[in-house]
């Protein structure tokens, strides 16, 4: 199946959360932080949303900063993504 967003919103795909530290600790599942750089997957076009012009900044495979809570998650084909509105993703990591 595939998602093709729409006016200003973005299909991503969560990058998995580290389970060691730098120090070389190994984390328990409920010690990780919700990790919050992602995968873009899609893109919507953009256009007039709420009545403003909004023109994509992302593209797909950029990888991206989220806020903490942002978006809509949903199961597609077995996986997790989530679709968050352009305005929701904070920066593009490179």
């Amino acid at each position: 199946m595939t998602i093709k967003p729409l006016g200003d919103r973005v299909v991503i795909k969560m990058v998995e959360a580290e389970e060691t530290t730098k120090s070389g600790i190994i984390l328990a599942g409920s010690a990780k932080e919700k990790p919050q750089v992602a995968q873009v997957l899609a893109v919507g076009p953009g256009g007039l949303v709420e009545g403003k012009e909004v023109q994509m900044q992302v593209k797909v495979n950029d990888k991206v900063l989220i806020s903490k809570y942002a978006g809509t998650e949903v199961k597609i084909d077995g996986e997790e993504l989530i679709i968050v509105r352009q305005s929701d993703i904070l920066a593009i990591v490179e």
